[in-house]
């Protein structure tokens, strides 16, 4: 697989992805520069989770290619997209439990800062490790619960801090599946805010449902109907596109405000 010069932070070209008979991705195509901000929108089955799953490694395109800051990744693995720059979270957290908060953001800092397993190194010992921890754990405002088990967290808590081990790698872009899922309307509010701090000068890829969350935090949307990317513009511009409208906006704006009424 040869590099590219194609400026983008991610590119899909023409990604197609079936599983059997079925075709989930029909042909995708996506530039994001780097830098902005972007929220993947589509009814449910349009396979935003699958196109995430093709980004970052887990599954491998059917045809297509996929590209990293002009470097071609479909086909590495997920730990070789990683190193590139690329980090993700998923919809369920996946945390160490019986570990302290500062434990499982010092685990995901520790091969970024160029630590490899030594039985003869001790971890307390590890000052840079340390303190890129600290400063996550401020950045993410759970500075004061970093002696707290994973376990005892409450649920936004939990999600914060499955998004600050997201981060510690250092990645450049960072993919958020449904960050703010089953949160509160005060904590999904301050969940926008802390996205926004701690993706400062990274490029964001998040698969959303809440508009107000969308609205809120996207330079721009991309629509995905039926595995292909119907619309990718400012949120201004999807919003008025009527093709956007028929397919799949208008009846989600008419269903959250029947249901505000």
């Amino acid at each position: 697989m040869t590099a590219t010069t194609s400026g983008f932070a991610v590119e899909l070209r023409d990604v197609r992805k079936s599983f059997g008979k079925s075709e989930i991705i029909r042909g995708a195509n996506l530039a994001v520069q780097a830098g902005e901000r972007v929220a993947i929108i589509g009814p449910n089955g349009a396979g935003k989770s699958t196109l995430f799953n093709l980004i970052s490694g887990r599954f491998g395109p059917t045809s297509g290619e996929i590209h990293l800051h002009g470097q071609r990744i479909d086909g590495k693995k997920p730990f070789e997209i990683n190193r590139l720059g690329l980090s993700r979270s998923f919809q369920v957290s996946n945390l160490f439990t019986r570990l302290s908060v500062f434990e499982n953001i010092r685990c995901a800092v520790l091969w970024s800062l160029g630590h490899r397993y030594a039985f003869w190194k001790f971890l307390a010992d590890l000052d840079d490790a340390n303190d890129r921890t600290d400063q996550i754990l401020e950045m993410i405002k759970l500075d004061k619960r970093r002696d707290v088990l994973a376990m005892n967290l409450t649920y936004a808590e939990a999600r914060a801090l499955e998004i600050g081990i997201t981060i510690a790698g250092g990645a450049s872009v960072v993919l958020l599946d449904e960050p703010t899922a089953g949160m509160s309307k005060s904590e999904t509010k301050r969940f926008i805010q802390l996205i926004r701090d701690v993706t400062v000068g990274k490029t964001l890829l998040t698969v959303e449902h809440d508009m107000g969350v969308v609205f809120g935090l996207a330079d721009k949307i991309a629509v995905l109907v039926y595995g292909e990317v119907i619309a990718f513009d400012t949120p201004d511009a999807v919003r008025a596109n009527p093709r956007v409208q028929e397919a799949y906006l208008g009846s989600v704006l008419a269903d959250q405000q029947a249901a505000a009424a």
